[in-house]
């Protein structure tokens, strides 16, 4: 039965799990408040990048927006040639560094050979090592190879980064799509790669959709590599290139902020494409193992 008030009316009881309303005002209010704090720092260096050069030095000033940073980044540095290096090794990158992640989990999901178990355990191992301590081995590498100062030597860098992870991931996701398919996809004559390419890697979009953003973000972002084994300003990333605005007695705060902007558009334009595959994804590539 209901409970009833003081005043003898009856109150119509709480449905289960129902909020009252002061707690969902302070869920809110919450929720709010982490939002704003999530968003503040973006805000921030939009803000600062429409101040001109030297505008970030007063940050209460809500007048004098411009778009000086963002012409003389685009007209008088070489920020586009930086944009184009980094396309060219992110979409690398992600590329050769998905198709290998997806066939070696393919290989140890289906098929069962001479150390299967140990090659990923060899993945595990490989990504607990920090990015620090694989630069001079993989700089020594890379000169043996004449690959230094290469856009190809930085994108099997950034493979040999993301391709652990991603394996695991994929492996992990080709386990979820019934075996069925594959002996179905021999039964109508296709090769094993042939029952990879066409019937199995289709099903796994979500499980690529995850491991390419992962790729892409990952070569985007980085700088520790790509500080030492590009040279010559022509091979610059953009991370790289955003260096050249910090001098030592003065930082270009302005010009670091508008090109920070601009950096993340690309990002977030994958992101959106991804965006709808990511959380299928991930939970189906958590499922089994």
């Amino acid at each position: 039965m209901s409970p009833k008030s003081p005043l003898g009316t009856t109150r119509p009881a709480k449905a289960r799990g129902e909020r009252s309303r002061g707690a969902s005002v302070a869920l809110h209010t919450t929720l709010a408040v982490a939002s704003l704090i999530a968003v503040f720092p973006v805000l921030f260096i939009v803000f600062v990048s429409l101040r001109g050069r030297d505008g970030w030095q007063e940050p209460t000033r809500f007048v004098g927006f411009e778009l000086s940073n963002y012409t003389h980044i685009l007209g008088e540095t070489k920020f586009l040639t930086w944009f184009g290096n980094s396309v060219i090794v992110s979409l690398g990158a992600t590329v050769l560094g998905v198709f290998v992640a997806a066939t070696a989990g393919y290989a140890v999901s289906r098929m069962r050979f001479p150390g299967h178990r140990s090659l990923m355990w060899t993945f595990l191992v490989v990504q607990m090592f920090p990015m620090a301590v694989l630069i001079v081995p993989l700089y020594n590498i890379l000169g043996e190879l004449e690959l230094l100062d290469s856009y190809i030597g930085l994108i099997v860098t950034y493979c040999s980064v993301s391709v652990p992870f991603c394996a695991w991931m994929l492996k992990g996701y080709f386990d979820t799509i019934p075996a069925e398919i594959d002996e179905a996809g021999r039964v109508d004559g296709l090769s094993p790669f042939g029952t990879f390419w066409r019937l199995i890697l289709p099903l796994a979009r979500p499980g690529l959709a995850v491991t390419g953003f992962y790729s892409f973000i990952t070569a985007w972002g980085e700088v520790a590599f790509a500080s030492q084994f590009m040279s010559s300003e022509e091979h610059y990333t953009l991370a790289v290139g955003l260096q050249t605005f910090v001098g030592q007695q003065k930082a270009e705060w302005g010009l670091m902020t508008a090109a920070a902007v601009l950096i993340a558009v690309p990002a977030g334009a994958v992101f959106f494409l991804a965006q709808r595959h990511l959380v299928a994804g991930l939970t189906a590539g958590g499922t089994k193992g």
